[in-house]
């Protein structure tokens, strides 16, 4: 692979293990340093030279590994990403417990090492989202933990195949996202968010407005906590392959969205209200599986992904573990 203006070749497709072939492609990308000579800088002024090319590759294949570079702590990968001179995006109505950890660099869901996060776009369930993320390892676990990825085109086509009748109804009717949530994080389950840090609001009369603008409906307990219900597609038909995309996270709620606030089967509904049918989630499920692609994380990697393609999950895992995230526009 050869980049606009570079005769130096100081980046090189290369290959790991895990990675699978799709149409011919190889999913992720992965991109390596061709010498170990530049210094940190460098690499930031080849990032930033080479954005146009890197954002055409994205949107080709989806995601990419940047493994090997020297990106050694939480404030290489804020230059790497401000590199690219993306705006970014506030993590404003995600359901995640996150620290901030750098100005734009937090913690990624940081629910218990035995929790599976299920496979969602991120923030799908917002009619505001990022466009791409971006995660890196600072430090990689033991065991487990690593962030499986997939093509979100692909669970569509085959979800269409195997499931018609529900695919059909999801596009007509839509899908319907019901969460509860205290006034404060509870750390102890992975949707455990408050309406607080959700919304970045410090009263009701805030949280209201931008609920509103956010076009959701929400109604406050008796208890304190506050439920938000908004209604969205679950097919997004406009994306940059120009193929259907599974774009929400119905799976993400079904499996997920389980807590002693929260029940599964009512915070993920067809757009008008009814159930969605635990045969055609169950088949999605095992679509997702088959198709993903799960590589060990290694200290250092950086993995950019484009939300409106890529599905990504977590699994769980033996501590220490430290993956970091940012998300841009």
């Amino acid at each position: 692979m050869v980049f606009p203006g570079d005769d130096s070749m100081p980046v090189l497709e290369t290959d790991i293990p895990e990675q699978k072939v799709f149409n011919n492609q190889p999913f992720p990308l992965v991109l390596s340093p061709g010498s170990k000579e530049w210094e940190f800088t460098k690499w930031i002024h080849w990032f930033q030279n080479n954005t146009s090319f890197i954002q055409k590759l994205l949107s080709q294949y989806g995601a990419i590994l940047f493994r090997g570079f020297p990106v050694h702590s939480p404030e290489d990968f804020d230059s790497m990403v401000g590199a690219f001179g993306f705006k970014d995006f506030p993590y404003i109505g995600g359901a995640a417990p996150r620290k901030q950890v750098t100005g734009r660099v937090f913690t990624s869901n940081e629910a218990p090492p035995s929790e599976l996060i299920p496979f969602h776009h991120e923030m799908a369930q917002s009619p505001k989202y990022p466009k791409k993320l971006f995660f890196y390892c600072d430090v990689e676990p033991p065991r487990g933990g690593e962030t499986p990825i997939l093509l979100s085109h692909l669970v569509y086509q085959e979800m269409k195949q195997r499931c018609p009748d529900f695919v059909a109804a999801l596009e007509q009717k839509g899908i319907k996202y019901t969460r509860i949530m205290p006034e404060e994080d509870d750390p102890s389950t992975p949707i455990g968010r408050g309406w607080r840090s959700t919304y970045a609001v410090n009263s009701r009369e805030e949280l209201e407005k931008r609920c509103h603008e956010l076009g959701s409906e929400l109604e406050w307990l008796e208890d304190g906590c506050l439920k938000v219900t908004t209604i969205l597609p679950a097919v997004k038909h406009n994306s940059e392959i120009g193929k259907p995309t599974w774009f929400n996270s119905m799976i993400a709620a079904y499996q997920g969205w389980k807590d002693k606030r929260n029940d599964p089967t009512k915070a993920v509904t067809f757009g008008d209200g009814t159930p969605l049918p635990p045969e055609d989630l169950q088949t999605c499920s095992q679509i997702m599986n088959e198709i993903c692609v799960a590589f060990g994380w290694k200290k250092g990697d950086v993995l950019m992904i484009h939300n409106e393609l890529v599905m990504h999950a977590r699994n769980s895992f033996v501590p220490p573990r430290r993956i970091l995230a940012c998300l841009v526009a």
